[in-house]
């Protein structure tokens, strides 16, 4: 039986604490960021491990989804709730998320995405949504 979402999820964010935020597969050496946020729904913390970009001392996160018709949800939970926290390597800091759903600025970020993996190009065309872009700064 194939793994699911939930279980792959899971175990890496196991291997990504047990090496100090260094994981194998097809992550590996890559940009990869555990954020925890509170459950909209649930009030419960949810770690959702991403992929990421930096602006400057931003990073930047993509509600991707993997192309799929509806938000993520983590999007969801940061809407509800934008207090997170962040791990990156072996760093954990709490930060603010702030979404920016259009215009000039999501188009740039989104663009670093794309630079950075250029499957968030195909993720933008498997969907009919504007994928939106999450900030996470350092409070």
């Amino acid at each position: 039986m194939a793994e699911g979402v939930g279980e792959f999820n899971q175990r890496l964010v196991a291997e990504f604490r047990a090496n100090g935020g260094k994981v194998g597969g097809r992550f590996e050496g890559g940009n990869l960021l555990l954020l925890t946020t509170v459950g909209a729904r649930t009030g419960q913390e949810r770690v959702s491990p991403l992929a990421y970009t930096r602006d400057g001392e931003r990073y930047v996160v993509a509600a991707s989804y993997a192309g799929a018709p509806k938000h993520p949800a983590w999007y969801h939970n940061i809407v509800a709730t934008p207090k997170v926290t962040v791990e990156v390597g072996e760093e954990t800091f709490e930060a603010v998320a702030t979404v920016i759903e259009d215009g000039a600025e999501r188009d740039r970020l989104y663009a670093g995405m794309v630079a950075y993996s250029p499957v968030f190009a195909e993720y933008q065309e498997k969907t009919e949504r504007v994928i939106p872009i999450v900030v996470l700064e350092r409070v």
